[in-house]
């Protein structure tokens, strides 16, 4: 492929002597709604990805990562416009878009990852407070998937302790839905039925920079890390705006300075792993709340099954900003959940859940999946929603689907 031959351009001719895997797949899959949405009749999205990822290890210290992906659907949720996205700052999925692209070294206890990467912090399953160098995109905001980042990492570690420095040069937003789309929810605003709907914004050009300290005991894995640089989900500015005599409702997206204190814990037990996690959140600017989330889980293996159950709490300091897009803050005060089944070799069954302690918000997804050979995999589930409209799962009741995918991977 293109991308392969860019990696291969870029190396010396001794390159090929060494160490080189490809991988990737390509899936196509449908959701079906039962249900029309708010300003979106639509009831089926069909969608589809081509991912390709290659590795080379030009030496026993020096590795190259790259990954690119090309997608489309029915519902223009995908641009429609070819070109080659790096940095993932596009409101809508771009067409084409750089996965990862990262070169690894590594010299005794230390190892440099410089280019675009994934970054992940935390120890709980369903929800991470502390994540805070991992977009997501959120166009389908129960169906997210991570998104990489573009940054310097620098890991010193022994067997017990890892310190790990963060330094992103531009912040990489998540994906929120996008507007017109039944995804969206938009906040109260003055005779916004009759108005033409708009969504400005601008992204920060600033940097972020981070750092996590982990410690591996004989009775307990703990960490504590903090980070300096901008919230990833936007808070939203309703206004009234006029252009060309024409007035239009604007849902003015801005991304707040974030400021963020956390620790994590996993403790084994004889009958279960105790895992927490918690993150406090501070806005130097006093723009948005300041806000504590945190996470309590219990986790056991059993043969073939894995469970998951715990809870996930707010704690607001400081209110300050009306209308946000949070779902991290959207799954807490909730019981949080995961069962997981191996039949066999090919065949597994999981089911994740969210239960808002009042219950006023209600979310369940429930999946199969069964793989046929080496190469082609099906995955069929539902997702069920329910709740007030006043809450964060509620308000997308009219979302519950049923979802069909067959990857084909190579």
């Amino acid at each position: 492929m293109r991308f392969a031959g860019l990696l291969l351009a870029a190396c010396p001719a001794a390159c090929f002597a060494q160490t080189f895997t490809q991988r990737g797949y390509l899936e196509t899959g449908l959701l079906a709604y039962p249900q029309t949405g708010i300003g979106d009749s639509g009831r089926a999205v069909g969608a589809a990805v081509l991912n390709y990822e290659v590795s080379y290890k030009l030496s026993p210290n020096l590795r190259f990562n790259g990954g690119i992906d090309a997608r489309t659907d029915t519902h223009r949720e995908t641009e429609r416009t070819w070109g080659l996205t790096w940095w993932d700052r596009n409101r809508s999925r771009p067409s084409l878009a750089v996965r990862r692209f990262s070169a690894t070294y590594t010299k005794g206890p230390i190892t440099l990852e410089l280019g675009k990467q994934f970054i992940r912090w935390g120890k709980a399953d369903i929800l991470n407070p502390s994540d805070r160098f991992a977009p997501r995109d959120y166009v389908n905001v129960v169906k997210n998937d991570f998104i990489g980042i573009t940054a310097a990492r620098l890991t010193i570690a022994n067997q017990s302790d890892s310190l790990e420095l963060i330094f992103a040069p531009r912040l990489t937003p998540s994906r929120i839905p996008l507007t017109g789309q039944r995804w969206v929810i938009l906040p109260p605003f003055p005779l916004n039925r009759q108005l033409p709907v708009i969504d400005t914004g601008q992204i920060p050009g600033g940097p972020q920079f981070g750092a996590r300290w982990n410690h591996i005991s004989r009775v307990a894995e703990f960490s504590f890390s903090f980070y300096e640089g901008f919230n990833h989900l936007p808070l939203v500015d309703p206004r009234l705006v006029s252009r060309r005599l024409q007035l239009y409702a604007d849902f003015k997206r801005f991304y707040p300075k974030m400021r963020m204190v956390a620790t994590d814990a996993a403790i084994p037990l004889r009958f279960f792993t105790v895992k927490a996690e918690a993150a406090y959140f501070i806005d130097p600017r006093k723009q948005a709340d300041e806000y504590m989330i945190y996470v309590a889980q219990l986790e056991r293996q059993q043969g073939e099954w894995l469970f998951v159950g715990g809870y996930a709490g707010q704690y607001v300091a400081k209110k300050r900003s009306p209308f946000d897009f949070a779902p991290d803050r959207g799954l807490t005060r909730a019981f949080v959940g995961r069962a997981g089944y191996t039949i066999d070799a090919t065949r597994s069954v999981a089911v994740e859940s969210a239960v808002r302690q009042n219950g006023d918000g209600v979310w369940v997804k429930g999946e199969y999946t069964q793989s046929f050979g080496q190469h082609w995999r099906l995955t069929t589930g539902y997702t069920l929603v329910r709740g007030a409209t006043s809450d964060f799962l509620g308000q997308y009741r009219r979302n519950s689907h049923g979802s069909l995918a067959i990857r084909y991977s190579f």
